[in-house]
């Protein structure tokens, strides 16, 4: 696995390079002292795990996760616990407190391998049922039975859909139904022209888009048909702007 160090102490900063490269697991391609230069050297190497510090001058770790266009798998290398909840939200692997242990290290390194092998697996069932299941053109209509209810709706006049979970939410034409589906499972059937995943949780009609309004970190507000407001990940921004030549 690709990898760069953001730490701006240059002690600590060798000193987990130097740890770094006992494990064969990971490739340590680059090392930054503040945001300023992780943000080239994302851009630049497109790294699968950031060991990131999160005190630095100016700039902190977690402001470098809000200017970040490319996702990568985050570790957490720190002398403060009390930012534990925080970096968890940001869906980091893992949390190191100062001064790490090569025994600790060695823990996140298995963590992060075994993500990976569960991610890699997910990805080739995606693969086999994608390769089983056609996707669904514009015209299709799809069958739902949601408890006694049963509707047959025409895909384009499917607005959004929530995952809930081992469910999907379907939203269309002022009514709602569920689906014993996840959400994985159901974007790949989809037309790609049409729906769009914004986050974990949502795929939208990109028909049903009202409004786009840009938030302060550099992301947007979705408002659908229905007056949902949905927020898209920072990830996927730069994909929308693309797809909708924003």
């Amino acid at each position: 696995m690709k990898a760069i160090v953001v730490e701006d102490s240059r002690l600590a900063r060798n000193g987990l390079v130097r740890m770094l490269a006992e494990f064969k697991a990971v490739d340590v391609i680059g090392a930054a002292e503040d945001v300023s230069t992780a943000l080239t050297l994302i851009e630049l190497y497109q790294p699968e795990v950031i060991f990131l510090d999160i005190h630095m001058p100016e700039q902190n770790g977690f402001e470098l996760l809000a200017k970040m266009t490319y996702q990568a798998k985050i570790i957490f290398t720190t002398a403060y616990a009390e930012y534990a909840v925080q970096a968890f939200d940001h869906d980091s692997v893992d949390y190191l407190l100062k001064p790490i242990s090569k025994e600790r290290l060695a823990k996140a390194i298995i963590k992060l391998s075994n993500q990976n092998l569960r991610q890699d697996k997910a990805k080739v069932s995606d693969e086999y049922e994608q390769g089983n299941e056609p996707i669904l053109a514009l015209s299709s209509r799809i069958f739902v039975k949601d408890n006694d209810q049963c509707h047959l709706i025409e895909i384009v006049n499917i607005d959004y859909i929530e995952s809930c979970k081992n469910y999907v939410q379907i939203y269309f034409e002022q009514k709602k139904a569920f689906v014993k589906k996840t959400l994985n499972h159901v974007e790949i059937r989809l037309p790609k022209q049409l729906f769009f995943r914004v986050n974990r949780q949502f795929i939208i009609n990109l028909q049903s888009v009202v409004t786009i309004v840009e938030t302060l970190n550099d992301g947007y507000v979705l408002t659908m048909t229905d007056g949902k407001t949905i927020e898209i990940s920072r990830r996927n921004t730069v994909k929308l702007k693309a797809l909708l030549s924003l």
